[in-house]
């Protein structure tokens, strides 16, 4: 039995996990899915809201030592969190994430791929302290091969996404690098490709990087095959 928590990623929250939780839980997991500040059921005021926070919450969360995932965005929390903690963290999974890089903030990093794919999506709210997506592209960048009825259980779930974490750069993630990691590639991504995913886990173990065939979503797109994995890695020594 492992303690797994799992962190979304931008505009999502913990509602994002409802198909993968009770498999895991069906496996003897205790698994707990987070609404980061400001996501989801929390309502810490969007400007208010900092990286460190994001942090604090996930280590407040931990319970002894825990496998955190972290989808997409939620690579960079997850990080901070292990620098935070580094002794209550058994592993860190990077779902389709983004793998910090020193000195370089989230933005910096999808700024830096050639491909954007998520940016003709993003509408950054005038007094640009939130950004959310446009509700025409959603289903195009998350959800394209996901059941019938995702995008309606998703869209009005969505919550405007502070911008304050995803522009602080962590400025060494090295103590993080040395824990044990793993990235689970998205090899139909379309909003944050497949190229971009592998050049991030460039650095991970062979044996530690594995691949689902899905989009960005897969814990709508494939969440019994998702829990699987994450078991088996929880399971690894």
């Amino acid at each position: 039995m492992a303690r797994i928590v799992l962190i979304h990623g931008s505009c999502h929250g913990a509602w994002c996990w409802r198909d993968v939780v009770p498999p895991l839980v069906a496996a003897g997991h205790a698994v707990r899915a987070l609404d980061l500040p400001s996501h989801g059921e929390d309502r810490t005021p969007p400007g208010a809201v900092t990286l460190d926070d994001y942090a604090a919450a996930i280590v407040a969360a931990m319970e002894g030592p825990t496998v955190l995932v972290g989808h997409s965005m939620g690579g960079y929390p997850i990080t901070a969190a292990a620098l935070a903690a580094p002794g209550r963290v058994a592993a860190l999974v990077y779902l389709c994430a983004y793998v910090p890089r020193a000195g370089l903030s989230l933005a910096d990093m999808r700024r830096s791929w050639p491909e954007q794919p998520l940016a003709p999506a993003i509408r950054v709210a005038p007094d640009g302290v939130t950004m959310t997506f446009d509700p025409a592209r959603i289903e195009a960048c998350f959800y394209h091969d996901c059941p019938p009825g995702t995008v309606d259980h998703a869209a009005p779930r969505l919550s405007a996404q502070p911008i304050r974490p995803q522009a602080t750069a962590i400025a060494d993630p090295a103590p993080a690098e040395a824990l044990a990691r793993h990235y689970i590639l998205c090899a139909d991504d379309r909003a944050i490709p497949a190229a971009f995913q592998a050049s991030m886990a460039a650095g991970f173990a062979r044996t530690r990087i594995h691949r689902l065939p899905t989009g960005h979503s897969p814990f709508f797109a494939a969440p019994e095959r998702l829990a699987t994995l994450l078991s088996t890695i929880a399971e690894a020594p």
